[in-house]
């Protein structure tokens, strides 16, 4: 086996055809590895093209998901080294978050009850908690298939230039705008505040959203995030969730 990832908690091989992805039990829960495959199996329905899930098992004792391995470059890769395409690129991932919006997969958890868990484990005091949970009251009955880390290193795209969609363990049912609200801040957490703010336009655009529309969730989910990070990324999430610029949005 090939090692292509080494992130925190999980290491990533390849296999001939098949991706392995083997988790560490100190970082990950048993349920929590199951409920990320049932999530990938779950897209799968929606006909996305996504890599298939093949098997979970174990790998040396340690949980492990086994999935089809797609090769070919990162959106992020190819904007990085060709930065003259960048609005062409930036098109075609837009029209990608718009197709994952056009899907439903009714049994993923939704936004809102994930939200409204995680706000209350954020390290905010208690009156801005509840401004945000009340904000979340706001929710709408809109219930289509959320990515919820849409970015350009989850999208892959082989050589006879389909796209594929990576890494669905944060998938949830809910509101398009609020996944529109997560991509926005993953650019920002980046440094990439330019391209945040294409993106946004880019988004409005084609989808006829009013900016405030999707700005007015940033304090929800930057908050929501900040529970699963660390250090300098937590801290800039936190204080987004504060931010006055973003709770004054009607």
């Amino acid at each position: 086996m090939n090692t292509i990832a080494v992130r925190t908690g999980k290491v990533v091989y390849v296999n001939d055809d098949t991706l392995i992805k083997v988790f560490d039990e100190k970082n990950w829960s048993k349920s929590e590895i199951l409920n990320e495959a049932l999530n990938q199996a779950r897209i799968e329905e929606t006909g996305l093209h996504i890599p298939k899930i093949r098997e979970v098992g174990t790998v040396d004792g340690k949980w492990a998901l086994m999935m089809e391995y797609i090769e070919g470059t990162s959106l992020a890769d190819l904007m990085r080294q060709y930065p003259e395409k960048f609005d062409e690129y930036l098109e075609l991932f837009v029209s990608l978050q718009m197709e994952i919006h056009t899907k439903k997969a009714p049994l993923l958890t939704t936004l809102k009850d994930k939200m409204t868990r995680k706000i209350s484990q954020a390290e905010l005091n208690a009156t801005v908690r509840y401004d945000l949970q009340l904000k979340l009251r706001e929710l709408g009955i809109t219930s289509v298939v959320c990515h919820c880390d849409f970015k350009p290193e989850n999208v892959l795209i082989t050589a006879d230039g389909t796209p594929y969609i990576l890494d669905w363990s944060h998938t949830n049912q809910g509101n398009p705008n609020v996944d529109a609200a997560i991509t926005y801040i993953l650019f920002n957490l980046d440094g990439k505040h330019e391209e945040a703010e294409k993106y946004l336009a880019l988004y409005c655009e084609k989808t006829g959203v009013e900016k405030n529309l999707v700005l007015k969730w940033v304090p929800v989910t930057a908050a929501s995030r900040s529970t699963r990070c660390h250090g300098e990324e937590k801290a800039k999430l936190l204080e987004m969730a504060k931010s006055v610029e973003y709770l004054n949005i009607a």
